[in-house]
């Protein structure tokens, strides 16, 4: 099925998500969708699913305009999505969620579950997906997971499949299975928009590859076109996409942690047992899917978790017990994950987020009153050090994109005298010039002899930076690796692999 969407525009008041926007996709054709995270492709593929009706412009289906009031007239239409976020039941099997809002009964009005097996016997076998349809959906595998997702599109006839983002919580071999899931339906016919801001796998998949950016479509481009010419197009500009480092000149063990055990509110361990040190001029890197305790075990370092058991020493003090506070004031460096939840106060100005972890004296705060010629000074020494791109330090903090934001957030932390840096998710959310300039920042901090954490779900991101990597999976450590340590390697150690030879433990 051809699918062809013509001057589609989606507002959201002042702002405009997608403008005039223009797409092709053929029948048996795997067309990518790249972009950076909020360009609009999400908004796009939305409108696309009947969840957004567009302000202007018209969805051809065969050449036949349609007209969706909601994702059930898209269904009928032939138009399935796979989400990011799956849109399963955890506790029904795989058969019962694949009829779920389209159940056929038999004799006597009873569920025909057993037709609705025999389609997911059926799909599997055609495509190889070894899926039981008698599976309870939260006992399987994530990248399993996805094939019911793909598995319930097809059910329902779907001939153009949109794959929003797929990749984001999947192992490297598993994202290698699902391109060939990918080139398989491709084979059989389906037309395929996959959406992703991920270079390597749009060169590795796309036949074709159209780029968004900031709403607009700024061109198409070849599979064969270089991630440096294919990030360019994305953020207008020319990018450095290999981080420059020197050996690190390793120091003396600064971060020591031992037997370290993170409870969750219901008091299921959700780290369990971890021990390792970081070195002063070190960056140690945590892999893994996300949800395998990395967000737990950052919290706990920095006293954000409650139920901890174990050591955590940082040159030769324990912090296990004291408070956030005090932990900051031990020079610990934090860049959260989620920087608009817990990095940053959106409602408050550029220079009054800088001062945030210092609000409690000097240079800032004397006498109970904010200091502020010494902030205004601070505020635009560093507006211009991290290139935050706004109008001035008076600008709002919730008025910045997404990389302007983080830039914020690392020109707070990285202006204090660091005794350890740790930087979850650092680049989540952020153009691919904002990525350069801030892995170019954590090396600079890596290299003045700070002991560094990265913790990362990007595996390119991991090998770019990493001096050593540990690998979590389902709260432990399943090992500690080498900077250099194959990408093939890191995805089964990430599946709970254990590694092989005596590298394991570098």
């Amino acid at each position: 099925m051809k699918l062809e969407l013509r001057g589609i525009t989606k507002r959201f008041g002042s702002l405009v998500a997608n403008d005039h926007i223009d797409l092709v996709v053929e029948p048996g054709e795997i067309h990518c969708l790249l972009g950076e995270n909020g360009a609009g492709k999400s908004t796009l593929m939305n409108v696309l699913y009947g969840l957004y009706r567009a302000d202007e412009g018209t969805i051809l289906l065969d050449d036949h305009p349609q007209n969706f009031a909601g994702p059930g007239d898209a269904m009928r239409a032939g138009i399935g999505m796979v989400h990011q976020h799956f849109m399963l039941v955890p506790v029904f099997t795989v058969a019962e969620n694949v009829m779920l809002g389209h159940e056929s009964t038999k004799a006597g009005g009873f569920l025909d579950l057993e037709a609705a097996r025999a389609r997911v016997r059926e799909i599997s076998a055609r495509f190889g997906f070894d899926v039981d349809p008698d599976a309870i959906v939260e006992d399987l595998p994530v990248g399993v997971q996805q094939r019911v997702e793909i598995i319930k599109a097809l059910s329902r006839d779907a001939k153009v499949l949109v794959f929003d983002e797929p990749t984001a919580v999947l192992t490297p071999q598993e994202t290698d299975e699902l391109m060939g899931i990918m080139r398989q339906l491709k084979e059989s016919g389906a037309s395929i928009v996959f959406i992703t801001h991920k270079l390597r796998e749009v060169r590795e998949v796309a036949d074709r590859i159209t780029v968004i950016r900031l709403g607009k479509v700024v061109g198409e481009a070849s599979p064969t076109a270089s991630n440096s010419e294919l990030a360019s197009m994305m953020v207008g500009r020319a990018v450095e996409l290999t981080v420059q480092k020197d050996p690190p000149q390793l120091g003396d063990k600064a971060l020591v942690v031992e037997n370290l055990t993170v409870l969750d509110h219901n008091g299921q361990r959700v780290v369990n047992d971890v021990s390792f040190d970081v070195r002063g001029g070190e960056i140690l890197a945590v892999a893994g899917v996300q949800g395998n305790g990395q967000t737990e075990l950052t919290e706990a370092l920095l006293a954000l978790q409650h139920q901890i058991e174990g050591s955590i020493t940082l040159n030769g003090q324990e912090l296990n017990g004291r408070s956030v506070r005090r932990i900051l004031d031990e020079g610990v460096g934090f860049v959260p994950e989620d920087r608009k939840e817990d990095g940053l106060v959106g409602a408050f100005t550029i220079s009054e987020n800088l001062m945030l972890d210092r609000s409690n004296g000097e240079p800032f705060v004397k006498r109970a009153t904010v200091q502020r010629a010494a902030l205004e000074a601070f505020a635009t020494e560093k507006l211009e050090e991290f290139d935050v791109r706004a109008q001035g330090i008076d600008t709002l903090v919730g008025n910045l994109s997404g990389g302007n934001q983080q830039k914020v957030v690392l020109a707070r932390e990285l202006s204090r005298d660091l005794s350890l840096l740790v930087a979850a998710q650092p680049t989540r959310g952020v153009d691919v010039g904002s990525i350069e300039f801030i892995h170019k920042r954590i090396v600079e901090t890596r290299d003045e002899g700070v002991p560094v954490i990265v913790v990362s779900t990007e595996l390119d991101e991991v090998a770019a930076l990493a001096d050593r990597i540990m690998v979590m999976y389902r709260g432990r450590i399943v090992g500690i690796v080498p900077g250099d340590t194959p990408r093939e390697v890191l995805g089964l150690m990430m599946a709970g692999e254990t590694p092989a030879g005596e590298g394991a433990a570098a």
